[in-house]
């Protein structure tokens, strides 16, 4: 069966941790972002020194995690509200946010419009943004264009193939899935190469 272009964003396969959590961490959204933030977006901290996330823009920036979820007290509903993804506006306050930067997760993360073939295992590659979700909450980034610029956020780990046939599965079209690791995040230098464990086979 033919790959199919419906990205997801990167979603979490493993780590240092234990699932459902996998050594989440809390970070905080400006009540003023008025930037959509999906789950499975990548995000980088507005600066440093406020601990305020955003949706991170492609580039050599070093990323603060991965996006998962959020809780906020909502000023339409007047009361806690907790979602998959942050929608711009409607808190009354600052945004508690769920990000993943443990340094050894691996995501499950759709490529781009060139497939991604056994041969780039191990290259470093970056991400796009593409277009979120807002009925599911989910992320639409994937990866694409891969590179030896040290600062790339992410390095793949290996291909999808499980269960054979099925969409995402084709390393010979595009818009196949792959397994992919932090290589630029906060918890880690830049540039890092610290050995990672491949994706087990299945």
């Amino acid at each position: 069966m033919a790959n199919l272009n419906t990205p997801f964003g990167f979603l979490q396969s493993r780590g240092t941790g234990s699932s459902p959590t996998y050594e989440q961490v809390t970070a905080l959204i400006a009540a003023n972002n008025n930037t959509p933030i999906f789950y499975g977006d990548p995000v980088s901290f507005v600066t440093p020194a406020t601990g305020y996330i955003q949706q991170a823009v492609p580039g050599t920036a070093t990323l603060a995690g991965i996006f998962i979820g959020c809780k906020y007290q909502s000023v339409s509903q007047k009361h806690v509200v907790w979602s998959r993804y942050w929608p711009g506006s409607d808190a009354n306050g600052d945004v508690e946010a769920y990000i993943i930067n443990d340094p050894n997760a691996q995501f499950l993360v759709q490529g781009g419009n060139v497939a991604i073939t056994n041969a780039q295992i191990g290259q470093l590659i970056q991400f796009a943004v593409g277009i979120g979700n807002t009925a599911t909450g989910s992320s639409g980034a994937y990866v694409q264009g891969t590179g030896s610029a040290a600062t790339l956020p992410f390095r793949i780990v290996a291909l999808e193939t499980f269960p054979p046939g099925a969409p995402g599965t084709d390393a010979t079209t595009a818009y196949n899935r792959v397994f992919v690791a932090f290589n630029n995040v906060i918890t880690r230098n830049n540039g890092a190469t610290v050995g990672i464990q491949l994706v087990e086979a299945k």
